[in-house]
C-alpha cells in the first residue's frame, strides 16, 4: 500500500462529494434530452468555450498528467523538449479549420465516418467505423487499467473496487448526460485539475527558491527544448525537431478532424463558426496547459534530488520504481489535509475526462453506423431512441471495464507503445479523408487497400526499422495510403454517392481566394489562420529562450 495513511476522513469526503455531484450533474442536464440527436450532439446548440475546453481536458489524460512530468525529470532521453511536440498543434488547426470541419458541418453529421458512406460507398464506412470501435475501447480499458492501478497503490483499494470506484462513475453520469455531461463535467474537471496543478508548481517553485533557481537544478540536456540536431530517420533518436512538427502535425489533424471522440464535440456548436473558433482556442490554450505540467515535471526533479528519500518512497512494480507515481506521490506528501482529497479527484478527473467522450462516441457510433444504418429510425418513438443510445453506452462501458482486467498482462508494454499504435493508424486514416476531399476518382475499394497498405508499412518500420522514430510513421502512412487510393483510382471507376457542388469547388486553389466553406463563417478565417502561424512562431521563440 502506497501511503494510504495520508488519505484522512476529510479527504475521503471530498472524494465521495466531488463523485456524487458528478452524478447529480448529469441527472440535472438528463431531462434536456428528447432523441439520440440530443444526446450524442447537444442539438448543435453548444458554445466554443466549453467545447474547447472539453477537448483539452481530453487531452490532459492521466498518462499526460503521470507521465509528462516524469519524462521531464527521469526518463533517460527526457527533458523540456517534449514542449517541441506542442508546436504542431497551431498548425493542425489551420488544416482543420480550413479542409475537414466545415465540410462536416455542412453535411449534419453525427459520427463522422458516415461521410465515408456518401462520398465512397457503405464498406468504406464501415471499415473505418470499425476500426475505431477496436482501437478506442482497447485503448479506453488500459485507460482504466493504468489509473486503477494508481488508485489501488495511493488509497489501498484493491484493483477491483478501484476499477469500480474510476469506472462506475464515470459510466453512469455518461450515461445520464449524454455529450452535455461529458463537455461541462470536462469543464469542471479541467479547472480542478489546474487549480491543484499550479498549487503544486508554486510549492515546488517556493522549494526550489524561485522559478530560476528551479529550471538551473535541471541538467543541461533536460532543459533543451529545441532539437535541430536529430532527425529521427534511422538514427534512433525520436525526439527530433522535425519528427516532432510534421509528424505531429498529421497526427494531431488526424486525431482532432478524423477521430469521432473528438469531432463529436466540434459538430455540437451551433455553426461552422463556433465549431472552428473551438479549434482556435485549442490551438491557443493547450500549450500553457502542457507547459504548465512540464515545469511541475522540472520541480519534481529538483525535489527529488534535493530529497534523496523521495524516489525510495515510490512503490515498486515488479522490482522497478514506479516513477510515475512521482507526482501524486509528492501532493500526498506535502498538501494538507482535504487538498489531498482535491489531488485525488485532480486524477480523478483526469482520467473520467479521457473515458467519458470515448464512451459516448462509442456508442454514437455504434447507434449512427450499424443500429440506425441497418434499422432506420423513422419507425422509432423518439423516447426509444433516447434509451437505446444510454444502453449502448452502458453496454461500452461494461465491455471497457471488464476489459480492463484483461491487459494486465501487457499493459506495461502498450501503455509504453501506445502513442506507437495510435500512429501507425493515424496518417492513413486522414489520407482516407483527404482522398475523398481533394480527389474525385478515388473510389471504396482503392482508399480500403491504401489503409490497409499504409498501416502494414508502419508496421514493417516499426519490426525492421526501430532506428525510425515513430513520429515519422504519421507521415509515411499518410503518403502511401494516399499514392495508392489515388492511384487505383486512376485505373477504376471512381465511386461517390454524394457529388454536391461545393465538394466539387473545393479545391486547393480556392482555399488561398476564399472561395471555401469556411467563408460563411461570421469571423474572417484568414485572421484565425494568420494568428495560428504567429502563436506558432511565438512559441517558437519561447522554446528557444527558455532552452538558451
Amino acid at each position: 500500500v502506497f501511503m494510504t495513511q495520508s488519505l484522512s476522513t476529510v479527504d475521503w469526503l471530498v472524494i465521495s462529494a466531488y463523485l456524487v455531484f458528478l452524478v447529480a450533474l448529469a441527472y440535472w442536464l438528463s431531462r434536456k434530452h428528447q432523441s439520440s440527436k440530443d444526446y450524442y450532439i447537444a442539438d448543435r446548440q453548444l458554445g466554443a468555450w466549453p467545447v474547447a475546453i472539453s477537448i483539452m481536458a481530453t487531452q490532459c489524460s492521466t498518462s499526460s498528467i503521470l507521465g509528462a512530468p516524469a519524462f521531464v525529470a527521469f526518463s533517460a532521453e527526457g527533458g523540456l523538449v517534449w514542449l517541441q511536440y506542442e508546436l504542431a498543434v497551431p498548425l493542425a488547426m489551420i488544416g482543420l479549420m480550413l479542409f475537414l470541419i466545415p465540410v462536416f458541418r455542412r453535411l449534419k453529421l453525427v459520427s463522422v465516418y458516415s461521410y465515408l458512406e456518401q462520398r465512397y460507398d457503405l464498406k468504406t464506412r464501415l471499415t473505418m467505423s470499425a476500426l475505431f470501435l477496436v482501437l478506442r475501447a482497447f485503448a479506453s480499458s488500459v485507460t482504466v487499467y493504468s489509473i486503477s492501478i494508481v488508485i489501488e497503490l495511493i488509497t489501498g483499494l484493491s484493483f477491483f473496487w478501484s476499477v469500480l470506484l474510476l469506472g462506475a462513475f464515470t459510466v453512469v453520469y455518461d450515461v445520464l448526460g449524454g455529450i452535455r455531461g461529458v463537455i461541462y463535467s470536462d469543464v469542471i474537471q479541467l479547472f480542478v485539475l489546474v487549480v491543484i496543478l499550479l498549487i503544486v508548481f508554486f510549492l515546488l517553485v517556493e522549494n526550489s527558491n524561485g522559478l530560476n533557481s528551479m529550471l538551473d537544478s535541471l541538467e543541461p540536456d533536460r532543459r533543451k527544448t529545441l532539437n535541430f540536431a536529430d532527425h529521427g530517420l534511422g538514427d534512433g533518436n525520436t525526439f527530433g525537431f522535425w519528427p516532432m512538427l510534421i509528424g505531429g502535425s498529421f497526427l494531431y489533424m488526424s486525431y482532432y478532424g478524423c477521430d469521432q471522440s473528438q469531432v463529436q464535440r466540434t459538430l455540437s456548436t451551433r455553426n461552422i463558426d463556433e465549431s472552428n473558433q473551438a479549434l482556435f482556442l485549442n490551438g491557443l490554450l493547450r500549450f500553457p496547459l502542457v507547459l504548465l505540467y512540464c515545469l511541475v515535471g522540472v520541480g519534481i526533479g529538483a525535489f527529488a534530488s534535493q530529497n534523496p528519500e523521495f524516489i525510495s518512497g515510490l512503490p515498486k512494480i515488479n522490482g522497478v520504481t514506479e516513477l510515475n507515481l512521482a507526482v501524486p506521490h509528492f501532493m500526498i506528501t506535502n498538501l494538507p489535509t482535504g487538498l489531498v482529497g482535491l489531488s485525488m479527484v485532480a486524477l480523478f478527473a483526469a482520467a473520467m475526462s479521457s473515458l467519458d467522450s470515448v464512451l459516448n462516441s462509442l456508442s454514437a457510433t455504434t447507434m449512427e453506423d450499424f443500429v440506425t444504418r441497418f434499422y432506420p429510425v423513422m419507425d422509432w418513438k423518439e423516447n426509444t431512441e433516447l434509451w437505446c443510445s444510454r444502453g449502448i453506452t452502458a453496454v461500452w462501458g461494461i465491455i471497457t471495464l471488464v476489459m480492463s482486467f484483461s491487459v494486465g498482462g501487457i499493459a506495461s508494454t502498450v501503455l509504453e507503445a501506445i502513442n506507437q499504435i495510435g500512429s501507425m493508424a493515424n496518417g492513413s486514416i486522414l489520407a482516407v479523408f483527404a482522398l475523398g476531399l481533394l480527389t474525385h476518382r478515388t473510389n471504396g475499394s482503392g482508399v480500403i487497400i491504401g489503409l490497409i497498405t499504409g498501416i502494414l508499412v508502419n508496421a514493417s518500420l516499426w519490426a525492421f526499422a526501430p532506428l525510425v522514430s515513430w513520429l515519422w510513421w504519421n507521415v509515411v502512412g499518410f503518403c502511401v495510403t494516399f499514392v495508392i487510393g489515388w492511384g487505383l483510382g486512376l485505373v477504376a471507376a471512381p465511386s461517390s454517392n454524394l457529388q454536391p457542388e461545393y465538394l466539387q469547388d473545393l479545391r486547393m486553389a480556392n482555399i488561398f481566394t476564399g472561395e471555401c466553406l469556411v467563408a460563411e463563417a461570421n469571423i474572417d478565417w484568414r485572421r484565425r489562420c494568420a494568428f495560428m502561424v504567429a502563436w506558432f512562431l511565438m512559441l517558437l521563440i519561447l522554446l528557444w529562450m527558455l532552452g538558451a
